[in-house]
């Protein structure tokens, strides 16, 4: 990881998302207390024990005069009143449905990068697409890897169009897998194990299962395959859920996630 220690401003900091990639910045050592602000509306943090000894105004131009980067993290809904003078830094946005143009149009920065991020950062296990304008220079780049990378896993993409993807699969932590996880304990629980143990234990079996798909080499598609030709307890159920219309009404909720994301732009 490269050395960058100069300041990195988060302007909507305390909220769920701007929050944990504070973290993630902070534990990975990207940025010490000192040298991380953060604004909101009230000029203190909630929780001030979450992030220990961070700078905090709610003055947006402040924090942007002292910090090099300022990353953008406030809601969709209050980008179109969100006005930043940072003409002349890097600025990154996690705001959902914000375009490069529009972040631009915000900020007068021509180094500007479009991101997704999640609350999983909080844990250093977020997924982090982005994007840079043309005026992103070499150095930028390596800050971008270098932030992303503290937040989880990151890669830098080409096609503006694809972040309303990444908005629906990928942001909304834990979101979809949340409610894949919700049935499995509510048929748990309908079928009489008690509540406390349905939950713990698919609870565990996301925790092993995440593992498994993150740190193997098969691929999502390669373990479905494996088990069906295994022709186990496991085989009978998803051939049931793949013949199911499953797999359409998924598509059809990211699709409809990522319409949303569309308009909010």
């Amino acid at each position: 990881m490269a050395e960058h220690r100069s300041p990195i401003g988060i302007v909507g900091g305390s909220g769920m998302l701007g929050s944990a990639i504070a973290q993630a910045l902070l534990k990975s050592g990207i940025v010490e207390a000192g040298d991380l602000w953060i604004s909101n509306t009230r000029g203190a943090l909630p929780d001030a024990d979450a992030l220990p000894g961070v700078q905090v105004t709610s003055d947006n131009d402040a924090l942007a005069d002292v910090c090099d980067t300022v990353i953008l993290s406030v809601p969709p809904s209050a980008a179109a009143s969100l006005r930043i003078a940072a003409s002349n830094r890097l600025v990154i946005s996690v705001m959902a449905g914000v375009t490069l143009a529009g972040l631009q149009g915000i900020t007068g920065a021509e180094r500007s990068v479009r991101a997704m991020s999640s609350p999983a950062a909080a844990f250093r296990a977020a997924y982090s697409p982005w994007m840079a304008s043309p005026g992103v220079t070499a150095a930028d780049r390596a800050r971008v890897t270098d932030i992303f990378g503290a937040c989880g896993l990151t890669d830098e993409i080409h096609d503006e169009a694809l972040f309303d993807h990444f908005t629906a699969m990928t942001g909304p932590v834990p979101g979809f897998v949340a409610f894949f996880a919700d049935c499995m304990v509510e048929h748990a629980e309908k079928s009489g194990i008690p509540p406390d143990i349905a939950e713990r234990a698919i609870r565990q079996l996301f925790l092993s299962a995440g593992a498994m798909l993150s740190q193997g080499e098969a691929s999502p598609g390669d373990h479905v395959t494996s088990m069906i030709d295994y022709a186990g307890t496991t085989a009978a159920g998803l051939v049931s859920m793949r013949d199911s219309p499953i797999a359409a009404s998924i598509a059809e909720g990211l699709d409809a996630a990522a319409r949303q994301a569309r308009s909010m732009g």
